[in-house]
């Protein structure tokens, strides 16, 4: 793909993303997040692998039919209320049906499946994009109909993310799967508390992003695909090793990393107004994704492969990732829990 093309894809897809967030039309967050998909679809699809067009195929049909349900409740939401405005959505029926359609957008269960389906096709890069990026216009819209969304399909959605998200990364050794899981249980915990606290759902996607980043810049500057490669890491790169190690556990949530900051919060908001038993649900089926963080960090740092390698780069593939912005983003995905103060809500 040349890199007119590539700048072109880009600048749609931030354009869209933009036209999302900032409209209070319907119309206008639905044709911005059209114009996102079609930008999108391209870079998922430009290796030509039989594997990269399946995953395309998949993306396009979820989300085309996901936007199709966010039409079809902006027009219910139309005709009952004869307004357009999002902050209007006054229809249960649209109600239900923008909650289940933003869910699919997301990648929450129980219309989950789509997600490591797709990100298995797909490049690392490509993958960051969808798992950060991508979620940002959904989750605003998520965000300013937080009050106006149906309260318990959400809720029950999103427990039963952090669920799946768990159970389903157990038995992967493909790190994309893996990440996959691991975006659909921390999509679990913001809207498990959106409905409860918007800007600490908003507080817990700005820290997944923050360590989410620096985690994939790794994996691609590295060129770990599964978890045995994960083990012959060690000899190339000692110092990114141990980092990487750390921002794993910090997204598993691990105290007193980054990542324990928003589950703390999440899990203290939810026992304030009396929500004890969906606040254990929570913390007992988080253990299941901690576990196969820890998994993956001793296999990162504490294994060594029967043949270890002796040189410092990989040979098949060459790191094109920056150094500097792997060392800026490091540091902060691992060790901002002393800014809680200045971050809580």
């Amino acid at each position: 793909m040349s890199p007119m093309i590539t700048s072109i894809l880009i600048l749609n897809l931030a354009t869209g993303t933009i036209i999302t967030m900032s409209s209070y039309h319907w119309l206008l967050a639905w044709m911005g997040l059209e114009l996102n998909t079609m930008a999108i679809l391209p870079i998922i699809s430009k290796s030509h692998h039989p594997r990269s067009t399946e995953a395309s195929t998949k993306y396009f049909l979820t989300q085309a039919a996901a936007s199709t349900l966010i039409l079809f409740a902006s027009i219910t939401n139309a005709q009952t209320t004869g307004q357009w405005n999002i902050l209007q959505l006054e229809n249960p029926l649209a109600q239900t049906l923008l909650t289940i359609a933003l869910a699919m957008k997301l990648g929450l269960a129980p219309t989950h499946f789509w997600l490591p389906e797709v990100l298995q096709g797909t490049s690392f890069k490509t993958t960051l994009i969808i798992i950060t990026w991508q979620k940002l216009a959904p989750m605003t819209l998520m965000l300013l109909t937080w009050n106006q969304t149906s309260m318990l399909t959400i809720t029950m959605m999103g427990a039963l993310s952090v669920m799946i998200g768990g159970l389903g990364g157990l038995n992967q050794t493909q790190l994309r799967k893996i990440i996959a899981f691991s975006s659909i249980a921390h999509l679990g915990w913001m809207a498990t508390i959106i409905t409860k606290s918007n800007k600490l759902a908003l507080l817990n996607l700005t820290l997944y992003i923050l360590i989410s980043t620096p985690l994939m810049l790794s994996l691609i500057f590295t060129s770990m695909k599964t978890t045995q490669d994960l083990t012959t890491s060690w000899t190339t790169s000692p110092m990114l090793s141990s980092l990487t190690m750390m921002t794993l556990l910090s997204l598993g949530g691990l105290p007193p990393l980054t990542g324990f900051l928003p589950k703390w919060l999440t899990l203290e908001e939810l026992l304030t107004q009396n929500m004890t038993p969906l606040a254990t649900t929570l913390a007992v089926t988080t253990l299941l994704s901690l576990f196969f963080y820890m998994r993956l960090s001793y296999s990162l740092s504490m294994t060594i492969s029967p043949s270890p390698t002796k040189i410092t780069s990989k040979w098949r593939l060459k790191a094109k990732t920056s150094t500097l912005l792997l060392s800026m983003t490091l540091p902060m995905s691992i060790m901002g829990l002393p800014l809680m103060p200045l971050m809580k809500p």
